[in-house]
């Protein structure tokens, strides 16, 4: 450790202009009605996604001892708060991700969440769209949306949703520099997708991109692609100079199929050597209770002020970052 080491990461300047844009996103949702609401850090359910890596502890509760665990987003909470009768919410949220490090990524961040009961998924992209320009301090263009899969037939030449297991194995392989043939389908599509079709997204326009494979739906619901019945996710991802900034989702309300897939994802888990997560019991509850129709979205705002302030990379716009938190 050296001697400035203690030092913010960011200058002070720039931690008041966050300050500002922080008010500023406030009274972008103040003026639209949506409640600002705060759910724990902690809790006792964590992520299963097998491409997130959820930080848990051992805790001395009223119960005893137990592991908690550190959540990758707040909307497990923010469900049980909607499914309560909350209306709409948002949240600015310290969010944890173990291993996630790098110029656009921290193990802490601030993750920007909010659910509109009864918005479509057009009306959701729209919104975040509304509040990118409201925060940029400049003219981010047009607007434009892509199918997942015409971007890969574009970029790559193939359709992901149809192109063999073996076919992807060797195109990612080709593409990457490494040995995908023992990997899956979603590992293949994942690394095409950060290493050729990312860096090209939002380069003078707000990307739209939309109509995942179903495989990564996450927690939205399917629906079947108008060209050949395909199921797809409603699902999309807002890109901007390259950044995916937000991930939004038709919201899943279905218990039985929430449970399904948190066993699906703890399986995977098993399968890839990693540590299987406790699914959350009470969100289940919670969807069981009755979840409102509607979308919501995750959107990265370290990412957005990066931008906003013109900084290089995340850590120039937080007060410490992990590396000397």
């Amino acid at each position: 450790m050296s001697q400035t080491d203690w030092q913010p990461t960011a200058s002070i300047e720039t931690l008041r202009e966050r300050a500002r844009l922080l008010a500023h996103t406030r009274a972008f949702f103040a003026e639209r009605g949506v409640l600002e609401v705060e759910t724990p850090v902690l809790g006792h359910g964590g992520s299963t996604d097998v491409h997130l890596q959820s930080l848990s502890c051992e805790a001395m509760t009223d119960a005893g001892q137990e592991r908690l665990w550190l959540q990758t987003s707040p909307e497990f909470h923010m469900k049980r708060l909607l499914a309560a009768g909350s209306g709409p919410i948002f949240q600015l949220s310290r969010s944890f991700r173990d291993g996630e490090v790098g110029r656009r990524h921290n193990l802490e961040f601030t993750m920007l969440e909010w659910y509109r009961p009864g918005l479509d998924l057009e009306g959701m992209i729209a919104e975040v769209e509304s509040l990118i320009r409201h925060v940029l301090p400049f003219d981010p263009g047009p607007c434009r949306h892509y199918r997942y899969r015409d971007l890969f037939r574009d970029r790559l030449g193939i359709d992901p949703l149809t192109r063999s297991l073996t076919e992807l194995r060797d195109c990612a392989s080709r593409h990457g520099g490494l040995d995908m043939s023992q990997e899956g389908r979603d590992d293949c599509l994942d690394l095409l997708m950060s290493l050729i079709i990312e860096p090209d997204l939002g380069q003078q326009c707000v990307a739209v991109v939309t109509d995942y494979p179903a495989s990564q739906a996450a927690l939205a619901r399917h629906h079947r692609d108008a060209e050949d019945g395909s199921l797809v996710a409603a699902r999309f991802e807002v890109y901007l100079a390259g950044l995916e900034l937000a991930n939004g989702y038709d919201e899943l309300t279905d218990p039985q199929e929430q449970a399904a897939r948190f066993a699906d994802d703890n399986a995977r888990r098993r399968q890839l050597g990693k540590r299987e997560v406790a699914p959350d019991q009470r969100l289940l509850a919670a969807l069981e209770a009755g979840l409102p129709i509607g979308s919501g979205v995750a959107l990265g705002l370290d990412r957005l002020l990066q931008l906003a302030l013109g900084k290089a990379c995340v850590r120039e716009v937080m007060a410490f970052s992990t590396s000397n938190c």
